[in-house]
This record gives structure tokens, C-alpha cells and sequence, in this order.
């Protein structure tokens, strides 16, 4: 992440995270696991800021692995936060103005687009039992790189494909993204648990890199599809599954040894991993923050396509243009960095209780702004359409990340040791599988009000 505080303070965080580090090798499996950042009188020296994230990922690097920093910043810079957000604006495009389908129907379609997350503990299982010529992670990053390839060029590539066809591709190009996630979660949840004084700097530093991507992939969606159309816009989809490949062959993992007559032990192991998911599963601590994850979005009924035709209609919506339906959405992004900054300079060390309540109540609130805009009360009150949404949209933004990241953080400190990415999988799952209830509920709220 980018913190916006000043040199002296970040050299002071680093030797703290140095201090934990080295207590935790002597007590890893404890829970004392807490630490206190000490602040010192602070710059005005614009150069200083400057060099707080370089500082930063120089602390982390010297800690962690180097090629597994760069693992982070490529998947939750380029595959998730870029292609997601591209991918986001170009198939609503693609549907509309390609496909031609109904706003209900493509909301139906779109909940599919979750398919392969809500599978993440299949692909947690595979990269936590099964590894490939003794790699648990490489093979896997390998596998979304060619199969992310593939499935964005047969879409960008062929123009006569059926609306069927069109979505197994999109629903490929998702799974691609999923694996990769998947993969360099259970890194994450593997290097947490090692070094738990890290684990917020790690979640910070993926909210960075995904917000960060996804503003990009927002800024030039618009651009791409006005000059290349929806379709052709697809194949710059292609790009960061190349690097992810890449990833897959020069990413630091130990080679474990395996004779092929221990083949046989897999699937005692997915048996184990299975056995440890239940049991964790059923703790109090486990299953009420899953079933709160759960719940918190399933019951926001998301009506985002019928929003989105609206905004683009001629006739009965403000007629947003492609650039600027682009702009409202990287600024969004800009919004979402600014809350995962918010948290992690002032909020990360309140209790998890605190954070969550407040942060779903403005959540409550925020939905509200929805509402205001479809009736235009914002042009009673002589607010333009153009200021309002991309108001709505920083509100919401930022609220959403309040609300998410001490959900993340807390999620990677449950992970059992031997099958943590299997678990922080399961965890995930539980969060696409009410994004997917949410999507697919406000789908059918939608063809009953035949929008």
C-alpha cells in the first residue's frame, strides 16, 4: 500500500515489523501476535512522501521474498485489479451493444461470472495437495495464464459466437483470474501466518495494487471500446494472463520431493484438507464472521446492469458516454485507494467489532444515494447528474473498503497451517457466493419490474 505519512515514521514501522518478526520465530504458533506502531514528529518534505512506498516495499521485501511481492502486484495489480475492472466495463458494453440482451437477462448471465470463485476451494485444494513436478503454486499460475489467453482471444477473435458460447469464454476468462487469485492468496495466508505482524501491511498492499489496477483498467475501458468496439476490446484482456504465465515460472517456491508411489497419499490429503476445513468451520470465531460475509452482501440485491443501461439510455437515462462511464468508474478507483488508505493509517488497529458495525451502517446509508439519483431529487436541489454519480460512486467506494478489509485481515489470521489456502479459498467462496445471490436477486427483481 501507499502510506502518505512521513520517512521517519516508516523506518520506525519497519523496525517494529523487524522486532515482531523476530519474536515471532520463537513463538509463530502463538496468538500474542499484536503490535503497536510508534509515530514520530512529522515532515513537511514533499520528496519524503514521495518515497514512502519505495521504503515500504523495501521493508516488505527484505522480509519476504522479492519475487512474491512482485506475485502480489502482478496478480492484484494486473490480473485482478486491471483485467476485473476492464473486463467489468467492456462485457457490459459487449452484452449491450453486441449481444443485444436485456439488462435482466445479462444481470443473470453476469452472476455465472462467479462461478469460478465461489469454486476457490476446489482450486485451494488442487494447489495445496496436488502439486505439479514438485511446485504446490508455480503450475497453477501457469494454468490461469494460458487458459485467461485463450478464452479473452476466442471471444475478441470471433464475431459469430452465440450468446451461450460467448459466456462459457467470459466465464473462462473469470475462472483464469479466480486461479491466479487463489494461488497467490494461499502465498498470502502462508507468509501471514509466518510472519503474522505483517499480515494488515499484505492486505494493505493487495487493496493498493487492486485499486490501483482496477483505476487503470476503468481510465481506458471507455477509450478502448470507442475506438476498437466492445468486441476488439476484449483481446487487450489477453495481456496480463501472458504475465501471469511468466509469474508461473519465475515466482520462489521450494521443489518438494515425491515418489510416484506417494501419488496415492493425494487423496488421503484431500481428505485431511477437507476434514480441516469442517472442523475449523465450526468454531464460533470462524463461522459467524463467514456467515456475516456472507449475509452483508447477499442481502445488498445488486441491480447494477439495469443501472448501467439506464445511465447509457438516450431517452429515459442521463446518456453517459463510454469515455465517461470509464472516468466515473477510475475515479471510483481513486476513491477505493483513498479507503484502503483511511484504514490502514488510522483504523487497522481498532477492534474488528467497531470497524464492522460502523462501517455497514455507511454502507446502509450509501445505498440510499441510489435511490435519490433514479427519481433526480439531485436536480431538484441543483446538483448536476454528471457531479452526483461520480459523488455516489467515491461514497461507495470507499465505504466498501472500510467494510472489507478488517474482513480480509481477520480471514487470513483463521487460516489453519497445511491447508491455508484451501481455507482462505472457503473463506472467498462464502464472499462470491453472496456477490453471485446478490447479482442473481437483483436479476430477478428486475424482470419482475420488466426493466
Amino acid at each position: 500500500m501507499d502510506p502518505t505519512s512521513q520517512t521517519d515514521e516508516t523506518h520506525h514501522l519497519a523496525q517494529e515489523h523487524s522486532d515482531d518478526h523476530d519474536h515471532q520465530l520463537a513463538r509463530k504458533h502463538t496468538d500474542d501476535d499484536d503490535h503497536h506502531h510508534h509515530h514520530s514528529p512529522q515532515t513537511t518534505d514533499p520528496f519524503s512522501i514521495l518515497l514512502q512506498p519505495i521504503q515500504w516495499l523495501q521493508m516488505l521485501s527484505s522480509q519476504i521474498n522479492p519475487s512474491f511481492i512482485f506475485g502480489v502486484v502482478l496478480v492484484y495489480g494486473l490480473s485482478q485489479g486491471f483485467s476485473g475492472s476492464f473486463f467489468k466495463v467492456v462485457t457490459d458494453y459487449y452484452w449491450k451493444d453486441v449481444q443485444k440482451v436485456q439488462p435482466s437477462v445479462v444481470q443473470l448471465y453476469i452472476g455465472l461470472y462467479y462461478i469460478p470463485w465461489v469454486m476457490k476451494p476446489v482450486w485451494g485444494i488442487l494447489t495445496d495437495v496436488f502439486p505439479v513436478k514438485g511446485y504446490r503454486r508455480r503450475p497453477y499460475f501457469v494454468l490461469a495464464g494460458v487458459l485467461g489467453v485463450a478464452s479473452s482471444l476466442m471471444v475478441a477473435l470471433n464475431g459469430n459466437l452465440s450468446a451461450v458460447t460467448a459466456l462459457i469464454f467470459l466465464v473462462g476468462a473469470t475462472a483464469a483470474m479466480a486461479i491466479a487469485d487463489v494461488t497467490i492468496d494461499a502465498c498470502i495466508a502462508k507468509n501471514s501466518i509466518e510472519i503474522r505482524s505483517l499480515a494488515s501491511d499484505l492486505q494493505s498492499l493487495c487493496a493498493f495494487c487492486s485499486s490501483a489496477g482496477a483505476l487503470v483498467g476503468y481510465s481506458t475501458s471507455g477509450f478502448f471500446v470507442h475506438h476498437l468496439g466492445a468486441q476488439g476490446a476484449l483481446g487487450v484482456l489477453a495481456i496480463p494472463p501472458v504475465l501471469v504465465t511468466v509469474l508461473g515460472f519465475m515466482i520462489y517456491e521450494e521443489r518438494t520431493t515425491r515418489l510416484p508411489s506417494q501419488k496415492k497419499r493425494a487423496v488421503g490429503k484431500v481428505v485431511v484438507a477437507v476434514k480441516g476445513m469442517y472442523k475449523t468451520i465450526k468454531f464460533p470465531q470462524v463461522w459467524k464472521p463467514s456467515l456475516y460475509m456472507y449475509l452483508s452482501l447477499a442481502l445488498s440485491l445488486s441491480t447494477h446492469e439495469g443501472m448501467f443501461y439506464w445511465y447509457t439510455d438516450p431517452k429515459a437515462g442521463p446518456a453517459f458516454s463510454q469515455e465517461f462511464m470509464g472516468i466515473i468508474y477510475a475515479i471510483g478507483a481513486m476513491a477505493s485507494i483513498v479507503g484502503v488508505l483511511i484504514y490502514h493509517k488510522t483504523l487497522k488497529d481498532y477492534p474488528f467489532r467497531t470497524l464492522i458495525f460502523f462501517s455497514q451502517l455507511l454502507y446502509s446509508i450509501s445505498g440510499m444515494l441510489d435511490l435519490i439519483f433514479i427519481f433526480r431529487w439531485n436536480l431538484g436541489l441543483g446538483i448536476p447528474d454528471s457531479f452526483f454519480v461520480i459523488m455516489e460512486e467515491c461514497v461507495s467506494r470507499i465505504v466498501s473498503r472500510l467494510r472489507w478489509m478488517p474482513m480480509i485481515v481477520l480471514s487470513t489470521r483463521l487460516c489453519p497451517l497445511g491447508i491455508e489456502g484451501t481455507f482462505f479459498a472457503l473463506l472467498m467462496c462464502i464472499d462470491s457466493l453472496g456477490a453471485l445471490s446478490a447479482k442473481w436477486g437483483g436479476g430477478m427483481l428486475l424482470h419482475l419490474l420488466r426493466v
